[in-house]
């Protein structure tokens, strides 16, 4: 029997998503409860890995075993003994065709950053931070260019592992909420630090240190030491899986302390 989970959690515990030799990462975590529940080994596989310190609103995993359970029991069941920063939401039966990583045809991230003089204490872990005034509308033009299929790699991370760099980024916007700026990227997959590096690009023009048309100048170069530095994990997460609908699965509705934010 195959089954797919459907999970949010917090990233800062954890040493990212993918399971390390130490066991403190999110997929360490998961099957562990799983396999309590089963009576026997569980393997996750998960749609995307997340860094350390990224979040996930909805992070989907399928995992394969012999014994029978209530739906409620990969849910409930194993809420009961996961850390209280990982949260299963739904458990749904799917064929053995279906596969949480190439079934998707599509996910979306968000990145949260406070524009202000002063970092926030509340949100501390939850959102970036950036101390100077950013021209939003700057930002906006440059983010345009990036838009569209082409080869990522001025934005890849080196320890990327993905087959090919070229990626079809279908939106990328950005708009301000009060002192938020809220980054919303949907492609058909991502590389290694590719949100972050986009976010670190658009900061670096919005802060006027280049026009816009500098970060159509980096995507053409494919250079990754001419894009900005890493942004900081703290304010990126998973928001969404896209899958066909003939798989059935369920539609998380994304709610957190940050309200519609998120």
């Amino acid at each position: 029997m195959r089954i797919a989970l459907g999970l949010e959690y917090d990233g800062r515990p954890y040493c990212g998503w993918q399971s390390q030799a130490d066991g403190y990462t999110v997929q360490d975590a998961l099957q562990r409860a799983l396999s309590q529940i089963a009576g026997e080994p569980i393997s996750v596989i998960a749609a995307g890995r997340t860094d350390t310190g990224v979040h996930a609103l909805e992070q989907v995993v399928h995992f394969d075993t012999r014994v029978e359970r209530p739906l409620t029991a990969w849910v409930r069941g194993a809420n009961a003994l996961l850390p209280d920063s990982i949260a299963v939401r739904w458990a749904h039966p799917v064929p053995d065709e279906f596969h949480a990583r190439f079934s998707a045809h599509g996910r979306s991230y968000r990145y949260l950053l406070v524009n202000r003089t002063t970092r926030s204490a509340i949100h501390a872990g939850k959102v970036g931070w950036f101390h100077a005034p950013l021209d939003v509308v700057a930002m906006q033009a440059a983010a345009q260019c990036l838009v569209g299929e082409h080869d990522f790699s001025a934005f890849r991370a080196a320890q990327c592992q993905a087959k090919s760099p070229v990626k079809k980024l279908h939106r990328l916007d950005i708009r301000r909420h009060g002192e938020m700026l809220v980054f919303d990227v949907s492609a058909d997959a991502f590389l290694h630090h590719m949100v972050r590096n986009i976010v670190g690009c658009l900061v670096y023009v919005g802060k006027g240190k280049y026009l816009p048309k500098w970060l159509a100048e980096v995507l053409a170069s494919r250079e990754r030491g001419l894009a900005a530095p890493t942004f900081a994990p703290d304010g990126l997460y998973l928001r969404r899986i896209q899958y066909e609908a003939k798989w059935g699965l369920p539609q998380m509705e994304n709610q957190s302390g940050l309200g519609e934010l998120l």
